[in-house]
């Protein structure tokens, strides 16, 4: 049965269904981790919806950023995210990154989060934090312009050319003037710097004082779909401290979140049903490179 016929069905049970309201909520449910991507005739045949429909649907989530044209088609973004913020803990994704993300913080005794492209702004999908007297007021879903931040570059240095500059043309929504705001030659160096090493610093790029080190986290297919940080207070944590200590048991807990996503990309259904138990980190790989 299509989801465009699940709201027929309900539509007729209840004189009150709003059946425009379904045909969207049919159009953003189409997109599953199998398929991230999806043309306007998948679409139409998934919801059963008429093509002008689905094109009229698909044009307003664009325009109110839930969507967005992707090379063969349609994609959603994290903004979708805010339709329900207490569910994010919910999704399989997150969850499986989370305890990863506390053991890091238990090593580090610092605050980590995970974020995700948005236009030309990183939005953060989840956090674990370090109560400090001094911190950076983040949660889910907080903004902050991509290039000023260590998990921007590291997701902005994934793009291609052609999608990055689709991507910096898009007004940011932080509402935040970063202290750092490099010319496209200046961005463009840096995020150089970040493909041949991995990782990416911001040196109080966003604000004085917040200093972070980020890198990629990887689904099945070796694509950097989100990136994750440990932020430091400058006056606290050298850059050394950071790169050298902190770097190498970031890196660790990257490659196990992607070896974990990888696996929820490989079998989702069966690790919806269950708890996925992250494997210990040895000990020699957390010492590696202090």
């Amino acid at each position: 049965m299509t989801l465009g016929r699940q709201a027929v069905m309900a539509r007729d049970a209840r004189p009150d269904f709003i059946e425009a309201l379904a045909r969207g909520l049919d159009v953003l449910r189409c997109f599953q981790p199998g398929r991230p991507v999806m043309t306007l005739s998948e679409i139409a045949g998934a919801t059963g919806l008429a093509r002008p429909t689905v094109r009229r649907i698909l044009l307003t989530l664009e325009d109110l950023g839930y969507v967005r044209s992707a090379e063969r088609g349609f994609a959603l973004t994290p903004r979708v995210l805010e339709l329900g913020m207490t569910y994010i803990n919910a999704l399989g994704v997150w969850e499986v990154a989370r305890p990863h993300m506390q053991r890091l913080v238990a090593q580090t005794n610092e605050s980590t989060s995970m974020a995700q492209l948005d236009g030309s702004d990183i939005v953060y999908v989840t956090r674990v934090a370090v109560p400090k007297i001094i911190t950076l007021g983040v949660s889910i879903g907080t903004r902050f312009p991509a290039p000023a931040t260590s998990m921007g570059k590291v997701l902005l240095a994934a793009l291609d050319e052609e999608t990055l500059d689709r991507v910096l043309a898009v007004p940011g929504r932080s509402g935040i003037t970063p202290r750092w705001q490099p010319d496209r030659a200046a961005l463009d160096a840096s995020l150089r710097e970040v493909r041949a090493r991995g990782w990416a610093l911001a040196d109080e790029d966003l604000a004085p004082g917040i200093r972070s080190v980020a890198t990629g986290v990887r689904d099945g297919r070796g694509r950097v779909v989100a990136a994750i940080n440990v932020t430091v207070h400058a006056a606290e944590t050298s850059v050394r401290t950071l790169t050298e200590e902190h770097l190498p048991r970031l890196l660790c807990t990257a490659a196990d979140i992607s070896r974990d996503w990888a696996l929820l990309d490989a079998v989702p259904s069966a690790l919806q049903e269950a708890t996925v138990e992250p494997a210990p980190v040895p000990a020699a790989r957390v010492d590696a490179g202090t």
